[in-house]
């Protein structure tokens, strides 16, 4: 609004129109052109590494740059069996050190004889492009690893990456960089029309931090966790004796508090580790690692395995056979429908709290159908998929787990005929009643007072108020 000239005007245009009317009225009165500028910031791109990937541009005796043709692609680094820092004045990059790769001529560096003549004297660029650059369009290639002739088939690109990559999972130190990168390299593809889509991923999540154990001094120093020793509750500095107190910190290599994934793997299996880690807590929150829980989420994965087979002999429980128990069968409904809408949320932890819920309600009933188990492993196997895998085939499930059909239910079967409801006198509950699920107030009230407990406990009161919230508490007021 208010924006017009004699010459110009935009009322009323909508943000990008009004550019574009601007645009083409600079050109048409020949005082500007249209130009898109492209800018990476140098002093994040470029790095005096020696193990970097090579830019491939040359520059002659003027400083005029030039490209590599692509017959000469890609640069490769030159052996050095030196490549340490030289102490100087003027800073030189390591790859200075190579000074017979690094002064060469047009032709030997694979300069295209129309721009520069072969016999002209160039230098390479010295400095080297971060190990991730390259890197950044690799979720490209990934639509189809193994194609010889082209980086990515383009049917296969326009199938996995048409609309983009739904979801992109990473940390905020990794993601900051490698998206960046991957974001530019991916729109130059687009307008240079080898890809099909002008946005690589649609949505970003930040998962949360991995911290662990560490050990501070008075001072808050932080001491590496292989310098303490534990006696019973308290912990000491090897070195000084000095006690120090245990915090958690973000997993470092210099406190030596990193915890190998190897090693749990080895312990424990991996199904236990995957699912340590989704149970830890929600996936955006930080949480800390503590290989003592780790035992817990095990013994989950031993109760899946005895629900279903002997310990001794190894072989399918005979009750497999049996009739469906209904409380276990109501149970399995509701884990189904938990985790089937936890997983797209991305609430790992609390799908798997239902399912170990589950696995307790089917422990304690000690009934357990062929079939309930069939779906129960199919809702398991995203999560461990091995141990899943291991009891489908035995209960005859065919080929992976992974590609099986997904469990359903009926969201009617989920509604209880029955309700437990907390009964307060004055505030603290003294009982519990069941009712209807469909009861109304009435019936709700009746049922509570001719309860046994709760009229034993109103006997000599007089019942002032009766408040009840639908399907959550009865209150009576009395005195």
């Amino acid at each position: 609004i208010n924006s017009s000239s004699e010459a110009i005007s935009i009322d009323g245009l909508q943000t990008e129109d009004a550019k574009k009317k601007v645009i083409t009225w600079l050109e048409e009165n020949n005082i500007g052109l249209a130009k898109i500028n492209h800018r990476l910031r140098d002093w994040l791109f470029s790095r005096q590494r020696y193990w970097g990937e090579p830019f491939p541009i040359v520059f002659d005796s003027d400083g005029n740059h030039y490209p590599v043709g692509e017959t000469a692609l890609p640069v490769v680094l030159p052996e050095l069996d030196d490549y340490t820092p030289t102490e100087s004045e003027d800073p030189t990059p390591l790859l200075g050190k190579a000074t017979d790769w690094l002064h060469t001529t047009a032709g030997d560096a694979g300069v295209d004889p129309s721009l520069l003549s072969p016999e002209t004297p160039v230098t390479r660029e010295a400095n080297t492009m971060p190990g991730w650059a390259g890197s950044c369009w690799y979720e490209v290639r990934f639509c189809s690893p193994h194609d010889t002739n082209r980086f990515v088939d383009k049917k296969a690109e326009q199938y996995w990456m048409g609309n983009g990559i739904d979801l992109y999972i990473g940390g905020a130190e990794h993601a900051v960089l490698h998206l960046l990168y991957a974001r530019f390299w991916h729109k130059m593809l687009f307008d240079l029309g080898e890809v099909s889509c002008n946005e690589p991923f649609q949505k970003l999540f930040h998962q949360g931090l991995l911290t662990s154990y560490a050990y501070q001094r008075k001072n808050k120093s932080l001491v590496s966790s292989d310098r303490v020793e534990e006696r019973g509750d308290v912990f000491f500095e090897t070195e000084t004796g000095e006690e120090v107190e245990r915090v958690v910190a973000k997993m470092s290599k210099s406190l030596k508090n990193v915890v190998n994934p190897d090693d749990i793997i080895a312990e424990y299996g991996a199904d236990t580790l995957r699912l340590y880690e989704m149970y830890m807590g929600p996936l955006e929150a930080s949480a800390p690692w503590n290989t003592r829980d780790i035992v817990g989420v095990y013994r989950f994965l031993q109760r899946c395995w005895r629900l279903c087979f002997d310990e001794n002999s190894g072989e399918l429980h005979a009750s497999l056979k049996d009739a469906q128990d209904e409380t276990v069968e109501r149970a399995l409904l509701a884990t189904i429908a938990k985790v089937t809408e936890d997983i797209p949320n991305l609430s790992y932890n609390t799908a798997i709290a239902s399912m170990i819920e589950f696995v307790n309600t089917s422990t304690s009933s000690g009934k357990l159908t062929t079939d309930q188990l069939d779906r129960f492993v199919r809702l398991l196997a995203p999560f461990a998929p091995h141990i899943a895998q291991e009891i489908y085939t035995k209960i005859g499930g065919n080929g992976y787990i992974a590609v099986a059909t997904w469990p359903t239910f009926d969201p009617a079967l989920l509604v209880a005929d029955e309700l437990e409801l907390p009964v307060q006198i004055m505030g603290k509950v003294r009982g519990r009643v069941t009712v209807p699920n469909n009861a109304s107030n009435e019936e709700v009230e009746k049922i509570a007072l001719e309860n046994q407990i709760i009229s034993g406990l109103l006997e000599g009161l007089t019942i002032r108020k009766v408040i009840i919230v639908p399907n959550k508490i009865i209150n009576i007021v009395a005195n």
